[in-house]
């Protein structure tokens, strides 16, 4: 059971490919981000220009730009670990992974659409799916006058072109013109479209990648946030009702919970509370780096006092060490000191 859940659960990286820290990684990913969305305003500026939009492709556009200012707001408190503002990052830059998804997903099918349509006998009508017009006006090659695979051209005499003579171009059709019209299936098939479906998969592989960082370092900073409140509170401490899970952050009793930043954040938290807050093997690797790289920079041995971790656990199993024993007065220590001497 262990390891099938240890095959199954979400990979949590410790470095940003294995050559800087996951903080240096978020803000590459966070700046890649707002380069894309920047797109939206150029979308906008093509209005200016008579180019007609699809309801799809304006709605695309809008999103970018609200997508961009959101992504301005977060990326500021990367470097200042603000785990709020880290774990907004977070679920936003998933929710932005799954609506780039859904729109990745309509125009690729609206592209194979027209693909479809240029190889086969519809040339001439409508294009079909979301944006299906934009695209086929703009993409240069989805309306010929004749749908021909190569020219034959015949000559009479067969010694030459005589003055006067003539000489006749005769079109043969297209291998893909058995088609009776424009469907998915027939455009995914074209040769163009295979390397196209290549790099789409090979981009997501990435993007994927990108949202297993962020995640990471934001599950890093909550982390980091719960030792530095439990150092400063030592009634307080770092697990939940269940052992195996930590306290949330944003509990209403906490300074990160008040407010609608701590609902939220108990929102957020909820959604995926067993990667957030859960427990496993290896997952105080990040607090022993903490604490080893402070020790290192206070000139300390790396074998210094236990975690906060073990030491807050064996408090709450009650098999730390016993509480220290109240200062005896001297009248009463030499009493006991008489005592053991038989005195």
């Amino acid at each position: 059971m262990g390891l099938s859940m240890r095959l199954i659960r979400i990979p949590r990286p410790q470095t940003f490919l294995y050559l800087m820290s996951l903080r240096t990684g978020t803000e590459l990913i966070t700046l890649s981000l707002l380069l894309n969305k920047v797109s939206g305003f150029y979308g906008l500026l093509a209005l200016l220009t008579g180019l007609h939009l699809s309801p799809l492709q304006f709605s695309m556009y809008i999103y970018s730009i609200v997508a961009l200012v959101i992504t301005v707001l977060l990326s500021s408190h990367i470097r200042s670990q603000s785990p709020f503002h880290c774990l907004a990052l977070a679920c936003f830059y998933i929710l932005d992974s799954v609506i780039n998804a859904a729109y990745t997903a309509a125009f690729g099918i609206t592209w194979f659409l027209v693909i479809s349509q240029h190889h086969s006998d519809a040339s001439g009508n409508k294009a079909p799916g979301a944006g299906g017009s934009t695209i086929d006006d703009t993409a240069g090659f989805t309306n010929p006058q004749y749908n021909v695979s190569h020219v034959d051209v015949s000559v009479a005499p067969d010694q030459g072109v005589a003055p006067g003579g003539q000489a006749v171009a005769v079109g043969q059709p297209g291998f893909s013109t058995t088609a009776s019209g424009p469907s998915l299936g027939h455009g995914v098939l074209q040769p163009e479209s295979i390397s196209s479906i290549i790099t789409i998969c090979a981009l997501w592989a990435v993007r994927v990648y990108f949202v297993l960082v962020i995640m990471s370092y934001a599950r890093l900073v909550l982390r980091q946030h719960l030792a530095a409140i439990s150092r400063s509170n030592p009634a307080l401490h770092t697990g939940g009702k269940s052992s195996t899970m930590a306290e949330n952050p944003f509990a209403s009793h906490l300074p990160e919970g008040r407010g609608w930043k701590g609902q939220l954040g108990r929102l957020m938290i909820e959604l995926g509370k067993s990667y957030w807050l859960g427990s496993e093997e290896g997952d105080d690797a990040w607090m022993n780096n903490t604490q080893s790289f402070k020790r290192r920079e206070d000139g300390t041995p790396s074998a210094a006092a236990p975690g906060v971790v073990e030491r807050e656990r064996r408090r709450r199993s009650g098999t730390g060490p016993p509480a220290p024993m109240p200062p005896l007065q001297a009248g009463k220590y030499l009493r006991v000191q008489d005592a053991a001497d038989g005195r």
